[in-house]
Parts: structure tokens; C-alpha cells; sequence
């Protein structure tokens, strides 16, 4: 089965990008992978602390994604799945993808602040070219009535 790998993180812009996502398995037959990484500087600090650390932060990545799973089992009919990794999030997407052979697009969304799109956004399309599956970037800002007709 075709998934999906699309990024859980604190932004914006990543509910459209949960949307798209849900929205093209279900109407396509496919899957859904929900990568969140905690990046290494979140935990660098003494050992029990950072165990203490990681812990809240699994916590409020798995929170998170309970809400997006509700809403993609109860609306699209698909049961995605949750990987949380820690490490740099570019290097991290980058893994999953060469560990996962069924995944088959990843989605990410685009900020609309004048900062641009985001650093995940711009580091992941400068590796456009040898990703080795479609890259989908999702407008921030996009409606919810246009996702649904796109996809």
C-alpha cells in the first residue's frame, strides 16, 4: 500500500499538510505515515533531565497526534500510524524514506509568515531532485474547501 509520510510538528501550516494527506489516501486507497522528530538540541542537558525531557515531548507528540488520528479515522477513513524519531528533521524524513519503500509521497506544509516557507520546506525542496519519491508542499493558507477539491 502507497503512504503518505507527512510531518507532525508545531506549526501552522501543518494541518493542511495532515489534511492533504489524509484526503489523498482515503480517495486513493492508501496509507498514512506521521513522522514527528524532537530535535537533539531539546534534550542536550543533564542525563536525568533530558530523559524527563524527552518523555513531555513524547507525551505531547503522541497528544498531538491522537487529535489528527481522530480526525482521519472518523472523516477519511484511514488509521495512520505514528513515528516519532529524535534527531535533525531533515535527516530524519530522509530516513524514514530509505527505510520505507511503500512510502510514496512525502507532504509538507508551507508557512506563509515573511520568514517563507519554513526551514523544513526549503531544505527538502533543495533535495527535490534526488528525493526518492515526490515531494507535495501544501499552502499554508489554503482552505479547507479547495483541499478537498484537489484531492
Amino acid at each position: 500500500m502507497r503512504k503518505f509520510l507527512v510531518v507532525l510538528d508545531d506549526t501552522r501550516e501543518c494541518l493542511n499538510a495532515m489534511r492533504f494527506a489524509a484526503m489523498r489516501a482515503s480517495h486513493t486507497g492508501g496509507g498514512v505515515m506521521i513522522l514527528s522528530v524532537i530535535p537533539p538540541d531539546e534534550y542536550q542537558h543533564w542525563i536525568g533531565v533530558a530523559e524527563i525531557m524527552r518523555d513531555e515531548a513524547r507525551e505531547r507528540i503522541e497528544a498531538h497526534f491522537e487529535v489528527f488520528a481522530k480526525w482521519m479515522r472518523d472523516r477519511q477513513g484511514v488509521e495512520p500510524e505514528l513515528l516519532i524519531r529524535e534527531g535533525e528533521p531533515a535527516a530524519e524524513i530522509l530516513n524514514v524514506i530509505q527505510e520505507n519503500t511503500d512510502i510514496g509521497v512525502l507532504v509538507l506544509g508551507a508557512g506563509t509568515g515573511k520568514g517563507g516557507p519554513g526551514p523544513l520546506v526549503s531544505q527538502m525542496t533543495k533535495q527535490a531532485g534526488s528525493l526518492p519519491c515526490p515531494l507535495t508542499v501544501v499552502p499554508g493558507e489554503m482552505s479547507k474547501e479547495k483541499l478537498e477539491q484537489i484531492t
